[in-house]
């Protein structure tokens, strides 16, 4: 690790853009979701829990896309690792960026958009923990997957600082996970608790 950092600029004002966008994301849709659950606020403006959440979707996809960008331009400006710089390495990142979409693109397909883009904080609960693949294989499917996508995409390009960048993402969603896991618990615990009171 120590090593990484020798060819890291972590001033660079591209790394810091990364760098912020990574970490704003989940802090985001988190804060979003939890104001949107507590007020129905963004409900009422956009005229349906439905609306509003695919509202949210959007924007989270969009901040996604300036998040990739801002990690593959920080990647660009910094200087490669000669020894990662080779067939078998980037071959090794082709294949887990293609693990990473596998479980991108299945948690999507498993969850739906709104199970996906936080619908459960809208009231628009799912009627059953999905258990199939991937969550068969892994908890937070998503999450993992995004990161394995970021860290095949580091060692596609040689980048010390996209490796780094990857740690970031990997932080940022175990701090989410840990935020967002036992209040999506306590929302489906509710939604048993009603369901036993009728």
């Amino acid at each position: 690790m120590a090593r990484l950092f020798g060819y890291v600029d972590v001033t660079d004002s591209g790394f810091m853009a990364a760098v912020l966008s990574i970490a704003f994301n989940p802090l985001f849709w988190n804060v979003v979701a939890r104001w949107e659950h507590k007020t129905r606020a963004l409900s009422q403006v956009f005229g349906s829990p439905r609306a509003a959440c695919y509202c949210l979707g959007a924007v989270i996809l969009m901040l996604n896309c300036v998040r990739s960008h801002c990690f593959t331009e920080a990647m660009k400006s910094q200087p490669k690792l000669e020894g990662l710089d080779c067939h078998w390495v980037y071959y090794m990142g082709l294949a887990i960026l293609a693990v990473g979409t596998l479980f991108v693109i299945s948690s999507f397909l498993a969850l739906g958009f709104t199970g996906t883009f936080l619908g459960d904080y809208f009231g628009i609960l799912m009627e059953a923990k999905v258990t199939s693949f991937p969550f068969s294989v892994l908890d937070n499917p998503m999450y993992w997957g995004s990161t394995a996508i970021y860290l095949g995409w580091s060692l596609m390009h040689a980048s010390p600082a996209g490796l780094l960048l990857t740690a970031v993402v990997a932080i940022s969603y175990t701090i989410a996970v840990l935020y967002e896991g036992p209040f999506t618990e306590e929302i489906y615990r509710q939604k048993q608790k009603g369901a036993k009171n009728k």
